[in-house]
């Protein structure tokens, strides 16, 4: 008896090798798609908890070390991520900000109270000015967010004046007077925001006739005109998309919309996020399955509205979303950030890559002290996070023409009720000309040992990055070591054949020789 059962063992692991050895990564670099939008990397920075003051904003007088009151070494880091884009002021904060509280000078700028995060003093000094130098400073583009909840159509228009504005009016005067002689460059321009919830608690037909109403008045010179980007749906529902598309017809660019992930799939008793077992590794990674699906769905709406292809889909708010940190403000939305979320990073990633015809922006929510943020900071400390390191090995893509690529013969990872493809890829030829891969490796616990084969060719090597750790939940905390940093990563054809061995919970972006 324990002869046969060593000799099905051995039979299994022979076929189980077989079956890895089988896993194959088929690039076609021939058949080039349409170009990854650099903006599918945006961020987005809130007036909430610490994301804005402290965490970026520290003031002039500030010791620590600052251009104009925004932290040298977090600018750096940014800057080294190619941070293409950044949404502000909010979210939820965006439609009770009037904007004329952030101008002139910051002593003298009105005091209010953030109701929507955590209830403190909001004291305006971060406002128009601050923000378009965080931006330059930056070299990224500018996506304003203009508040419908509370504000006016007046409103809205006289913003977009004052920013954009030539010549001699009154409002182009105040900006002078307010330091700024030339006009500040809008990228982005979006009248409300999750106007479903927080925004207004409206009906997708209501808020497109204000939009329509609203978005008459938005007037700029010619060549500063925004990108104008209408407030859309949540999570799977694509409702909002729908009645958009058929009912704005003029002055709109894109349509945007928001999800977010919870370890529970539930938005009370989220999960945490660190300690958690397989079972909520592999119930949040499985959940963007869903955005697929989402983006599938929208985009087969938009062809049929808007045949012509002249809307974009901007996934402006995604990302991880757990409960409060034991100790922390709950309104101030602190979280741990582990290799998980640099997972669930990479996955959006491919995802977003696989409907680039429409999907042109994305912003992670959010950039600093917030959320899935790309850095923590505390006092003059700061701690670079697995996420920032998925969008640092991620840079490549950014205006890459996307390439088709697929697994075959991808094993299913299982883990009890939940189950997902063990493997996820990305193609893309990059601005460099070099084509870059984009590998993930879902199973917290498998290896993967995978052929690659760019057309009938099997190239000669790959040669890129690797980010992985010995735990689900290794996470790079203030004052401590990092445990997850990027590696080097080599693979070299043998025999003409290459082969790419995943480790375990990993994530991989390497450029394709030969």
């Amino acid at each position: 008896m324990k002869q046969h059962l060593a000799a099905l063992a051995a039979t299994l692991a022979c076929a189980l090798g077989a079956q890895a050895a089988d896993i194959k990564v088929v690039v076609d670099a021939d058949r080039p798609g349409p170009v990854i939008h650099r903006n599918i990397y945006g961020q987005f920075a809130e007036h909430l908890g610490t994301g804005i003051y402290e965490g970026m904003w520290v003031g002039p007088e500030s010791r620590i070390p600052n251009v104009r009151g925004w932290r040298k070494d977090v600018v750096a880091a940014l800057k080294d991520l190619k941070v293409p884009l950044v949404r502000w002021p909010g979210g939820c904060f965006a439609d009770e900000y009037h904007w004329r509280d952030g101008i002139g000078p910051r002593g003298k700028r009105p005091v209010k109270v953030n109701t929507h995060w955590g209830g403190v003093p909001e004291n305006n000094a971060v406002g128009t000015h601050e923000f378009f130098d965080l931006v330059e400073q930056l070299g990224a583009e500018a996506y304003v967010n203009a508040n419908m909840g509370t504000g006016s159509p007046q409103e809205a228009a006289e913003w977009l004046e004052y920013m954009t504005g030539e010549g001699n009016a009154t409002l182009v005067e105040l900006r002078r007077k307010n330091g700024r002689d030339k006009p500040f460059r809008v990228h982005y321009y979006a009248l409300g925001n999750e106007t479903w919830g927080c925004g207004g608690n409206m009906r997708p037909e209501y808020y497109a006739d204000l939009y329509r109403h609203w978005s008459t008045f938005l007037k700029t010179p010619a060549h500063n005109r925004p990108q104008f980007v209408a407030s859309g749906g949540n999570d799977t529902d694509t409702t909002w998309t729908d009645v958009l598309s058929k009912s704005i017809r003029h002055k709109v660019d894109g349509i945007a919309h928001h999800a977010y992930t919870f370890p529970s799939g539930q938005w009370e008793g989220k999960g945490a996020a660190a300690g958690f077992p397989e079972a909520e590794w592999i119930s949040m990674l499985s959940q963007v399955g869903k955005i697929d699906d989402t983006l599938a769905r929208s985009r087969a709406i938009l062809d049929k509205n808007d045949p012509k292809k002249k809307l974009a889909i901007y996934f402006d708010e995604w990302g991880s979303w757990y409960d409060p940190e034991p100790g922390s403000n709950p309104g101030f939305l602190v979280q741990r950030n582990t290799l998980r979320d640099a997972l669930l990073a990479a996955l959006h990633f491919n995802v977003f890559h696989a409907h680039a015809e429409r999907v042109k922006m994305s912003n992670v929510a959010q950039m600093v002290n917030v959320l899935q943020a790309m850095i923590l900071t505390s006092k003059d400390q700061l701690v670079l996070t697995p996420t920032y390191h998925a969008f640092s090995l991620y840079t490549p893509f950014q205006d890459a023409t996307s390439l088709p690529a697929r697994v075959e013969n991808n094993p299913a990872y299982r883990v009890g009720k939940f189950e997902m493809p063990a493997l996820s890829v990305t193609a893309g030829r990059g601005k460099d000309g070099k084509l870059w891969l984009g590998l993930v490796n879902a199973n917290a616990t498998q290896a993967a040992e995978l052929t690659l084969q760019v057309g009938a060719h099997a190239p000669r090597a790959a040669r890129g990055r690797l980010l992985t750790a010995a735990a689900m939940d290794a996470q790079n905390e203030l004052g401590k070591a990092p445990q997850v940093v990027p590696q080097a990563y080599e693979a070299r054809a043998v025999d003409g054949r290459l082969t790419l061995k995943l480790p375990a919970k990993s994530i991989a972006v390497v450029a394709v020789e030969g």
